[in-house]
């Protein structure tokens, strides 16, 4: 079982960087390329010019010249006409050249978009994968603390007295090594409250139903003592309002489930680290948000803090499990990538989501 309490964050080496250095040497060649082409088809052109009205002025002393100068028009004749040649070529050349160097361009520019969509899908993997390392770990501490001692002891035996105060301390102690979670409740069969481990900060939980909640429903139907339920993020009003992802196994001592077990994992401050920790380019920064969805496109944590548990991500995924949405509308790049699950944790369908402004 999970011996800590959280996960590091620790994203890939030059996550930073939109562009591989090949992409921007190529960019950088290409538009030298025809810097060059330009000036030197330019300096062509002077040098036909050039020769062009050196032929003219040798024209016009050859007629000057009358019959002695003959000889002399027929070369400029042939200056004149070498002059013209080497100016279409010259106008062929930059033709030509124009050409292939925009292709080559586009060329370019497309492989540093497929550059940068790469960089920016290897960034929101790498949030959704660190967010399920973590809540893996959350689905071993439920697993293993409900096959606590004190803890079965009080759901198989809710009405001895002292029960419900052992379990309580024992789930006190739990917390004050676990700081990821808010509470742990501790319910009975028939969904009521038998102890919580901080009875002093949410009090007046004890004795409460929570027979109506899906997570106590569908746990208390769990076949296998090493089946939890993962729990949707979701605001608590017993806990504050507070933003959690509750985590749900049954407790049994000899045969069916005897009660259940609920962890409230401290989703906000979890999930804010994750996304605000993502290694974005300084300038970059400004025009990018790193969202956390849920398999409806619901945002769970946002970089900016925006649209939280209300907003749903705008780019249309399409069910795939990653790739890039341009919007054209809104000028913006939205790559993605899906939850590959993490040991044995599945994942719930959530993504990992890169939403960043056009330059």
């Amino acid at each position: 079982m999970a011996a800590s309490a959280s996960v590091s964050l620790a994203p890939p080496s030059d996550a930073a960087s939109p562009l591989a250095p090949g992409s921007v040497s190529i960019a950088q060649l290409t538009a030298e390329v025809g810097h060059i082409t330009r000036d030197k088809v330019g300096s062509i052109r002077q040098i036909t010019a050039q020769a062009k009205i050196l032929a003219l002025n040798a024209l016009i002393e050859a007629a000057r010249a009358g019959e002695h100068g003959r000889g002399f028009s027929v070369v400029a004749q042939e200056v004149r006409g070498i002059s013209g040649a080497i100016e279409d070529l010259a106008r062929e050349l930059e033709s030509g050249l124009a050409t292939r160097i925009a292709e080559l361009q586009r060329s370019v520019d497309a492989m540093a978009a497929r550059a940068q969509g790469e960089r920016l899908i290897d960034l929101a993997l790498n949030a959704v994968e660190l967010i399920d390392r973590n809540l893996y770990e959350r689905t071993c501490d439920v697993r293993w603390w409900a096959t606590d001692a004190a803890v079965v002891a009080c759901a198989a035996n809710a009405g001895r007295e002292g029960t419900a105060d052992h379990a309580a301390g024992r789930l006190a102690v739990i917390l004050s090594a676990y700081t990821v979670y808010l509470d742990l409740w501790l319910c009975g069969p028939d969904g009521t409250v038998l102890a919580t481990g901080r009875p002093e900060r949410y009090p007046n939980l004890r004795g409460r139903s929570v027979a109506n909640e899906p997570w106590f429903r569908n746990a208390l139907l769990l076949a296998r003592a090493d089946d939890y339920v993962p729990g949707e993020v979701r605001c608590e009003a017993q806990l504050g309002g507070a933003q959690v992802a509750t985590y749900a196994a049954a407790i049994r001592e000899d045969g069916p489930a005897c009660g259940v077990l609920a962890i409230h994992f401290d989703w906000e401050p979890q999930a804010k680290a994750i996304v605000a920790g993502v290694r974005v380019a300084d300038e970059d920064r400004a025009r990018t948000r790193v969202v956390l969805a849920d398999a409806r496109n619901r945002v769970l944590a946002a970089s900016d803090g925006r649209g939280v548990l209300t907003e749903t991500l705008a780019a249309n995924l399409q069910g795939r499990e990653s790739g890039v949405v341009r919007d054209p509308a809104s000028r913006t790049v939205t790559a993605f990538h899906r939850t590959p699950g993490y040991e044995t944790y599945r994942g719930l369908g959530w993504y990992g989501a890169i939403v960043q402004s056009e330059q």
